[in-house]
């Protein structure tokens, strides 16, 4: 019997602009007595999970507990960080060992001023490793930023998963590693900080072009966008991790999340139907 519970303690936040219904962190379910009728669908990814976010049940799993690694879905934890610890407005003047790294980017400019706000739509909406960077420095650092990202996954739950780098970037000595089970209980943290949901919404968004104005950026989600009640997905793949995909989405009084690690194909389509399977549950 798998329960995903819950190391948070207080109310949570009420979701930003109707989203998310609000929920407070309560005692994890069990598993209904009775099997499901529909066995859930596979798909590529091997290690996968399905919950529902409100109670902390487990709808159904395979291998939630491997550990593996989790490219840019780890981003969620450093935005929680800088929730906690940077005010929105809080600006600094991008450096060119910031933009220095392998892309995905959002192409940051040296020396162009970013707020957190920006930088954190950057982070979720077009998986900035650039804008993961500055975070990073913003909170102290690259090491002290990843040392908060640590403490905060073993605050929320997670305690399987080590961050190596702010972005989820992975290489000799500095790889991160998760499961689907803890990434389930990191993103169950974030959608509790109302502007995670609110970014993790957007197709797109307005940011700083560098020349004194502002390019559209957008989301490298885009699939899922029409999905009844999505609120969002986070993608992540690098060599290491292979495809990793988080889908949140909410419908009927139901939030459902859906993790998929290690997919050797693209995981919208596991996604979606791992979600429909979910809903169509009791």
């Amino acid at each position: 019997m798998y329960v995903l519970s819950r190391g948070l303690r207080g109310a949570a936040a009420a979701m930003a602009v109707g989203l998310c219904a609000a929920f407070a962190p309560s005692p994890a379910l069990a598993e209904p007595a009775q099997p499901a009728a529909i066995a859930p669908p596979a798909g590529p990814a091997p290690a996968w999970l399905v919950a529902d976010t409100v109670s902390g049940r487990i709808l159904a799993a395979q291998d939630p507990y491997s550990l593996r690694a989790p490219a840019s879905t780890i981003k969620a934890l450093l935005a929680m960080v800088v929730f906690d610890q940077l005010p929105m407005d809080t600006a600094a003047r991008a450096t060119s060992a910031e933009t220095d790294v392998e892309c995905s980017c959002v192409d940051l400019v040296p020396g162009q001023v970013y707020t957190a706000r920006q930088l954190l739509d950057a982070l979720l909406i077009v998986s900035g490793n650039d804008a993961a960077n500055m975070l990073a420095d913003m909170l102290g650092g690259q090491q002290a930023a990843v040392a908060k990202m640590n403490a905060k996954a073993v605050a929320v739950g997670a305690r399987s998963t080590r961050a190596g780098s702010p972005s989820g970037l992975d290489g000799p000595g500095w790889e991160s590693v998760t499961t689907p089970y803890d990434l389930a209980m990191i993103y169950r943290a974030a959608l509790t900080y109302p502007l995670f949901a609110q970014i993790l919404h957007q197709p797109a968004a307005s940011f700083p072009d560098g020349n004194g104005g502002f390019k559209r950026i957008a989301s490298h989600d885009p699939n899922l966008f029409n999905y009844p009640g999505f609120i969002g997905g986070k993608t992540g793949y690098t060599n290491l991790a292979q495809e990793t995909y988080v889908a949140v989405a909410q419908r009927d009084g139901k939030q459902l999340i859906a993790v998929m690690m290690y997919g050797k194909d693209d995981l919208w389509d596991q996604g979606r139907a791992l979600l429909d399977w979910g809903f169509a549950q009791n």
